[in-house]
């Protein structure tokens, strides 16, 4: 009787999702594993004012450095108004992978020790880990030396080394912590680990973007939202969302034909299938990148701005600087133009390093499959390569607006950043890309026992499965 009230709800699949003991399992442990992580976030570092703390960032504002603290924080788990011992979050982690990855792009070192399967790779993994704890010392001293500086420090512990080692190590031992958090999530939860744990931090920040829309809900004040406007707040989020899964999913599909073999009096192979490629095949890197460089521009202009007006020089240099500083600022005309740029550079950039034709190729000849109408070699290389060179212009385009979309919000309509940021940019593009590949890892285990699919749900007590664009 309650198994047609589930099906009307759309609740069946969750409910066969903890049917499953090891399903089950994997997802109370990792569960379990990401409360450790929001739990240790709070644990402050000794030695700081947290209370001077909170209040510099908050009038920091939108300052440049305000804007870089505001990016990073999305990665960090939170706001850098604290400092914890996880304040470096996971991020040391994923540019240590991001630095091997493409190193090994170019090293033959890498290159044969990824062909040796398991033991290679876990060599390259070590090496990542080594690579993480430097990075964690170089971030973890920058971080602690401008606290000091800006004197956020108790007065007893400013400018102490044993305070500078306690913190290096404190924080360091954290960004470790995480890392091995997110190993484990691999090994006996379900989802990729860190990903998993960037796509918490982020998530941790929507309560307070509800809290601002409730608060500022107040219709026929001026500067206050009213009915029209929370309408178009959300509808704006659910049409980013859907462009979001869109753009992540979207494949271009190549057909490829198998050859056909005789053996004896058979005649075996000539299938025909489908090489998928991705349209955003850099996925939330392009992005990363180009919201990387262009935090240094604003920065650097600014403090060139403020240094040649402080110092009052006449002519041509003090309108050039306040120029550049105002026209470089997030939001601005110049600065979106330019961020586009990054965005188109780096999603070539990323296919150039990752997407490799000549591979492809080689391992279609291999395997006896060849895509109709041209040669297998060279001429499907090139074929592949100006593919991917097209549809990663569509994918690019894609990302440009998203990625955008939270600076024009903020601008134009007064909205906060902390909520115009869930209507694109990176922190978004995330979120969707690993809800997207945890409920995959779902789905593949419901459907290997029988059970109705999570995204497909059940249709009069028969499980459906997901539809591609043919059917």
């Amino acid at each position: 009787m309650l198994q047609p009230v589930l099906n009307f709800l759309g609740l069946a699949s969750v409910v066969n999702v903890f049917k499953v003991p090891e399903l089950r399992t994997k997802i109370l442990f990792t569960l379990a594993m990401l409360a450790v992580y929001r739990i240790g976030f709070w644990i402050p570092l000794p030695g700081v004012d947290q209370a001077l703390l909170i209040q510099h960032f908050q009038d920091a504002g939108e300052t440049a450095f305000g804007r870089v603290a505001s990016y990073v924080a999305v990665f960090s788990g939170g706001s850098f108004g604290q400092s914890t011992i996880f304040g470096l979050g996971i991020m040391p982690y994923i540019t240590a992978a991001i630095i091997m990855q493409l190193v090994g792009s170019v090293s033959q070192t890498i290159k044969k020790l990824r062909e040796e399967g398991p033991t290679g790779q876990a060599k390259i993994q070590d090496w990542t880990r080594r690579l993480t704890v430097g990075l964690c010392l170089i971030q973890a001293i920058m971080w602690l030396s401008y606290i000091n500086q800006a004197g956020l420090v108790e007065p007893q512990w400013r400018g102490n080394t044993v305070w500078y080692l306690m913190g290096v190590t404190a924080m360091t031992a954290g960004t470790v912590f995480l890392m091995w958090i997110g190993e484990q999530i691999d090994r006996f939860g379900i989802g990729n680990g860190a990903s998993m744990i960037i796509m918490a931090g982020i998530l941790a920040e929507m309560p307070g973007a509800i809290g601002w829309v409730i608060g500022n809900f107040e219709p026929g004040v001026d500067g206050k939202l009213d009915f029209m406007s929370l309408i178009l707040l959300l509808g704006g989020f659910v049409l980013v969302c859907g462009g979001a899964v869109l753009i992540t999913v979207a494949q271009r599909r190549i057909p490829v034909q198998q050859a056909k073999h005789t053996r004896g009096r058979k005649v075996v192979g000539g299938q025909r299938s489908y090489l998928p490629l991705r349209v955003n095949h850099g996925g939330v890197m392009p992005i990363i990148f180009a919201s990387s460089l262009m935090l240094f521009p604003s920065v650097i202009f600014s403090a060139i701005n403020e240094n040649v007006q402080r110092i009052g020089t006449g002519g041509f240099w003090p309108i050039l600087t306040q120029w550049m500083s105002d026209n470089f600022q997030m939001g601005e005309f110049m600065y979106v133009m330019f961020y586009i740029v990054l965005v188109y550079f780096f999603s070539y950039f990323w296919i150039t390093v990752q997407f490799n034709p000549e591979e492809m190729s080689k391992q279609l000849r291999d395997h006896g499959s060849f895509i109709p109408g041209l040669r297998p070699g060279p001429r499907t290389a090139e074929y592949l390569e100006t593919v991917m060179e097209r549809i990663t212009f569509v994918g690019a385009a894609a990302l440009a607006v998203i990625a955008v979309l939270p600076m024009i919000v903020n601008r134009s309509l007064n909205i906060d950043f902390r909520v115009a940021q869930f209507l694109g940019g990176t922190g978004l593009l995330i979120v969707v890309a690993v809800s997207l590949d945890f409920l995959q890892r779902v789905e593949a285990n419901l459907m290997m026992r029988n059970y109705a699919g999570f995204l497909g749900g059940q249709d009069d007590g028969k499980a459906k499965r997901i539809r591609g664009p043919r059917g």
